[in-house]
């Protein structure tokens, strides 16, 4: 192992040039324009995984987007590990905000500027190094290997999803290794092990069959911005409850354990309410703020649109009003469920002076995986190895449909080793990653791969949550 820690450690100016040639390729996965770069950056990708020693490599044509497979499967009697990333990236716009090229892969303040630097090019480009590493000193792995790398994460994974159906044999591991997720703070190694699902919904109020002046038709038919906006103050209560029938019914609670593992965090909520600019903090009573980020379900609110928004002054009553409205969930709850008590509630709260039609746009399920299961452990001492601090445990509050399907699929756990920041600015302009936490990464999967190569196979004995 030390042989192969030295090659990391001699090799790594060269894995950030490397880096540096993979962010240049514009693979901006929602613009037709750059149907090209996905191509390039696909066959760019499938020439690093044989540089690392993949014994089969395949490009996989979609109904969109390519997907990049690769395996080497020559470590009789170990264990598989599947790692996950994508090499699509978000656009650049507003593209004169940025302080330097989007894609000219700057290095300045220790950071590396480029679109994709975080999110997700150099986190999964980790694992493709690391594992680079050990071909090139021993000439073997310490586990079986598999990579899957989409196009198309940035526009909801849609071609991943059916392939995931379609090649479960193909895919089968003992665990799914992905960085695509955030540390609690700099310089403290996480391991994420909870994500919340997700219930998308849109709220469509009609009232008369055109717009009308409010002078002349005022007082005499319902106002659809007025009566939707009545709605979504049905949707709480003054404690932050959210009050649709049996929306908390199969709630999980966190255990005594997790409750105390926050506390550990040593999370401020003065200095989080600072960040964010507000005066105090809000949500649903009787819960401590990480509680409510992590492990409680929400409702909100994510747009409205009605009327006349323009500058200026009109006085129109106007003949429809739309919301949007998203709803984070946490295991157990099922998100079909929760459509229909929406759908059901909304509806005997509307009055009959409008008229009410209410969508559904998506939805995810929420993961988590136990913090006992033996691949989170053994993730947790590699990432505290490579930083030479003690590893925290978090959940997120956001949802990648994705790594559940990968769950569901697989009957395999998934270790989110996040090694980017909420500060690195992923989908805004100047989106960057910190130099010393890309070589990290490469070492703490190292640590990881070698560790879990001592493990038995089992395609994940233990029990994972949806």
């Amino acid at each position: 192992m030390d042989a192969v820690l030295n090659y990391i450690n001699s090799n790594f100016s060269n894995y950030v040039a490397e880096l540096k040639d993979y962010l240049r390729i514009k693979s901006i996965s929602a613009l037709e324009s750059h149907k090209e770069d996905i191509k390039r950056c696909a066959e760019f990708a499938s020439q690093k995984l044989k540089d690392a020693g993949m014994k089969r490599v395949e490009i996989f044509q979609t109904g969109g987007h390519p997907i990049v497979y690769g395996e080497w499967l020559e470590a009789e009697g170990k264990p598989t590990v599947l790692i996950y990333g994508h090499y699509d990236v978000q656009p650049v716009d507003p593209v004169e905000l940025w302080l330097s090229d989007p894609f000219e892969a700057e290095l300045r303040d220790g950071k590396i500027f480029a679109r994709g630097a975080n999110d997700n090019k150099g986190q999964h480009f980790v694992h493709i190094k690391s594992v680079e590493a050990f071909y090139k000193v021993t000439g073997k792995m310490p586990v079986n290997i598999k990579y899957v790398l989409e196009g198309e994460e940035e526009i909801g994974s849609v071609s991943l999803t059916k392939f995931l159906k379609e090649q479960k044999e193909l895919l089968k591991c003992d665990a799914v290794l992905i960085s695509d997720t955030s540390m609690f703070a700099e310089d403290v190694p996480t391991i994420t092990y909870g994500l919340r699902g997700l219930c998308y919904m849109e709220i469509e109020v009609t009232g008369p069959n055109k717009d009308l002046h409010s002078g002349s038709f005022g007082g005499s038919v319902a106002n659809p911005i007025n009566e939707l906006a009545k709605i979504i103050s049905k949707l709480h209560d003054k404690n932050g409850k959210v009050l649709i029938p049996n929306f908390y019914k199969d709630v999980r609670r966190i255990t005594a354990k997790e409750k105390e593992n926050f506390k550990q965090l040593k999370f401020s909520e003065k200095n989080y309410a600072k960040e964010l600019g507000v005066k105090e903090l809000a949500g649903e009573k009787g819960f401590t703020t990480l509680e409510r980020l992590w492990t409680r379900p929400t409702l909100d609110c994510n747009g409205i649109i009605g009327g006349f928004t323009e500058n200026g002054a009109k006085t129109v009553l106007p003949s429809k009003a739309l919301a949007k409205i998203s709803m984070r969930l946490v295991p157990d709850q099922d998100p079909k469920k929760i459509e229909k008590e929406f759908i059901r509630y909304v509806k005997s709260i509307s009055p009959k002076s409008v008229r009410v039609e209410i969508k559904s746009h998506h939805y995810g399920y929420p993961v988590v995986v136990p913090l006992e299961n033996r691949a989170v452990q053994i993730a947790a001492n590699a990432v505290s190895k490579a930083f030479g601090k003690k590893v925290v445990f978090t959940r997120e509050g956001g949802s990648i449909p994705i790594v559940v399907d990968f769950v569901k699929q697989l009957k395999a756990p998934a270790i989110l080793m996040g090694l980017g920041l909420d500060s690195d600015n992923i989908h805004s302009p100047n989106e960057h990653f910190l130099i010393k936490n890309f070589e990290k990464g490469i070492l703490s999967s190292a640590y990881f791969l070698n560790e879990f190569g001592r493990q038995t196979p089992t395609n994940s004995d233990e029990e994972i949550t949806e």
